[in-house]
């Protein structure tokens, strides 16, 4: 079974991320923001950000792919290979791009902290830096649980999402997708947002129509 919700619109994820980042960064700590990338795959054992938790980058990220214009330019063709069905490209570069944002919010965070007290300017800047890293990391995470999905791999899949409402928070927008999609997968019954007058299910029955391919 393929996911009914497509890809999200780089340019159009980004733009409502700008005006995101500046409203979330003053309520959330950079320390929450940050997790190993092997956190990301459900485990629940996240950790605040040092260098110790830092993992080593995958041999095929190399050069000049250490950046955030790297890590965006690997989901961008992710999504064209998701678009031409070749979900194995897909899939391993955007657990590229993934593993990418998530170490640089793990290094933008610590730098954060580290100048804290010292210079305002250059702590602000990081934790800027560290927000929208850690957006595009839940944002990639996602992608990938819905080429999880197309694969018929919902065992893969539903860790992420899982990992993207406890990154996110539930009422965020990405949260909300996330917790659709579980929904979707019949792993969870409730919707939510539930409209005005919804009765809930306590025995759940699985869609008989296969969404259409997404684009």
């Amino acid at each position: 079974m393929q996911p009914s919700r497509s890809f999200i619109s780089s340019n159009r994820y980004l733009a409502l991320l700008v005006a995101s980042v500046s409203l979330v960064s003053f309520f959330l700590p950079v320390s929450v923001l940050a997790q190993k990338a092997g956190d990301l795959d459900g485990s629940g054992n996240s950790q605040p950000s040092s260098l110790d938790n830092v993992e080593v980058l995958s041999p095929t990220i190399t050069g000049g792919l250490f950046s955030i214009p790297a890590g965006k330019r690997l989901m961008s063709e992710a999504e064209s290979a998701y678009d031409s069905q070749n979900f194995d490209l897909a899939a391993n570069k955007l657990q590229d791009a993934r593993q990418i944002m998530n170490q640089l919010s793990n290094f933008y965070s610590t730098l954060t902290s580290s100048f804290l007290g010292v210079d305002r300017r250059v702590s602000e800047s990081h934790r800027q830096k560290a927000l929208e890293t850690a957006q595009l990391r839940d944002q990639s995470t996602y992608q990938l649980a819905l080429v999880y999905r197309a694969q018929n791999k919902p065992e893969k899949a539903i860790p992420l999402l899982i990992e993207i409402i406890r990154s996110q928070n539930p009422s965020r927008d990405l949260g909300k997708k996330s917790y659709q999609q579980l929904v979707e997968l019949g792993f969870s019954d409730i919707p939510y947002p539930r409209t005005p007058g919804a009765k809930t299910s306590t025995s759940p029955e699985a869609s008989s129509e296969a969404p259409a391919n997404p684009k």
